[in-house]
């Protein structure tokens, strides 16, 4: 699986403690690998995001993303359910 990373995802990506951005390299990896692992929770958002999805980092942080093809995704922003709105 091919990632290419926005600019936004990367400004939101340093923004999080060193912990959490490990964690999160950790969900990246294993997406790259497995992207219909259950651990990651994937799902399609709605409303203006509708052609979009997303997959969890952990409870409280998630990953958005869109399909460029079967085997290329984009990250577009990493964080808390505010990145929802």
């Amino acid at each position: 699986m091919e990632i290419i990373y926005l600019p936004r995802f990367v400004k939101t990506y340093k923004k999080l403690s060193p912990n959490l951005q490990e964690e999160v390299r950790d969900k990246i990896e294993l997406f790259r690998q497995d992207p219909g692992h259950p651990f990651l929770k994937i799902h399609k958002l709605h409303g203006i995001l509708k052609k979009n999805h997303a997959f969890s980092v952990n409870y409280q942080y998630r990953i958005v993303f869109q399909y460029l093809s079967k085997e290329k995704v984009v990250l577009l922003c990493v964080g808390d359910h505010e990145i929802y709105k």
